[in-house]
């Protein structure tokens, strides 16, 4: 099996040639990102390996069924970049569905700590041995009310965290899970002392967070965003940080971050405004989509994957296939043990 791996990092390279090597599969690594100009760097290959900002639209998919590609392997849960729909009957797509739940909760606890406890502002002060405390002030944790927007396993765990911080839940979900307080997403907009989104992105809830919903929250409120950056509207958020509506926001995504995130910048005018203007916030905490960056994660990112390709080489079936038919009943043909197509 031949396999070319698109927007390859260092930290992707041992999982792969690891669990490759095992399984016999020939891996080529591009640091480019897949798209409709990169795209014929794929003939040759029996699959293809993606990432959350490589593009996987009509005219992609159309090559790559030229080039006799089989299948497109996720190595991420997410699959917003991809045309699922318009990849039935052509292509295959498999994602990996958990690979690590702990290491993206637990990096939106570490935001949302350093953001109220001012510990990066703290960082820097004191590597020029200012010790001053001024300016430094934050809040406690325990007794807040976070509202969580997505409770599946990532969701979850960071449920379990807070509770540990003596927090009180709520949470929204079109699929409720037991023991979790759900309210309306209205309710929670309005509760909520922290927001924190774990949920797909969708068309249904792209821009989740705008003005509309800014304008329902508690003056001060903290947001945290470690899913998809599409679910905030960037430029309302700006608004809502100017106004002093949102007290502080933590990101780990941004929506436009496909041509900033993953590359080094330093020394370059970068061409975002919005971003720029968001950098400048003094509550305003960015990381770049490092939630998911555990050793353990890695580890379970490059087996799951090649674990996926292995098994719908051998079998034709994979239980993480992705089809825009899954869940509907009437459809489905994976719930018969029978290939999506």
């Amino acid at each position: 099996m031949k396999l070319a791996l698109f927007d390859a990092k260092p930290y992707d390279m041992p999982g792969f040639d690891k669990y490759g090597k095992e399984r016999g599969i020939e891996i080529k690594y591009y640091e480019t990102k897949l798209n409709e100009d990169t795209v014929s760097l794929a003939q040759g290959a029996d699959a293809v390996c993606v990432f959350v900002n490589d593009t996987v639209n009509a005219a992609v998919i159309d090559r790559l069924a030229e080039y006799g590609v089989k299948a497109v392997l996720l190595r991420c849960a997410g699959y917003n970049n991809v045309d699922v729909e318009y990849c039935f009957g052509k292509i295959h797509v498999m994602r990996v569905p958990a690979y690590s739940p702990y290491a993206v909760a637990e990096h939106a606890m570490a935001l949302l700590l350093t953001s109220i406890r001012r510990i990066h502002k703290a960082y820097i002060r004191t590597k020029d041995f200012n010790f001053s405390l001024n300016g430094l002030t934050g809040f406690d944790l325990h007794g807040k009310t976070v509202g969580v927007v997505g409770t599946g396993r990532i969701g979850r765990v960071f449920i379990d965290i807070c509770r540990g911080f003596g927090m009180k839940v709520i949470a929204y979900d079109k699929f409720p899970a037991d023991g979790i307080d759900y309210v309306t997403l209205d309710e929670l907009f309005a509760r909520a002392d922290i927001i924190s989104l774990h949920c797909p992105l969708t068309g249904e809830t792209r821009h989740l967070i705008g003005r509309e919903s800014i304008g329902r929250m508690k003056k001060g409120v903290v947001i945290v965003n470690t899913s998809r950056g599409g679910l905030i509207d960037s430029e309302a958020l700006l608004e809502g940080i100017k106004e002093r509506k949102i007290g502080a926001a933590c990101l780990d995504v941004y929506e436009e971050e496909s041509d900033v995130f993953f590359r080094d910048f330093s020394g370059h005018i970068v061409e975002d405004d919005t971003l720029a203007r968001l950098m400048t916030m003094p509550n305003v905490l960015v990381t770049s989509h490092q939630a998911f960056l555990t050793e353990e994660a890695l580890d379970n990112i490059a087996a799951a994957t090649v674990d996926n390709l292995m098994e719908f080489s051998d079998t034709g079936l994979c239980p993480n296939e992705l089809c825009y038919r899954c869940g509907r009943i009437e459809e489905c043909r994976k719930e018969r043990r029978e290939k999506c197509f």
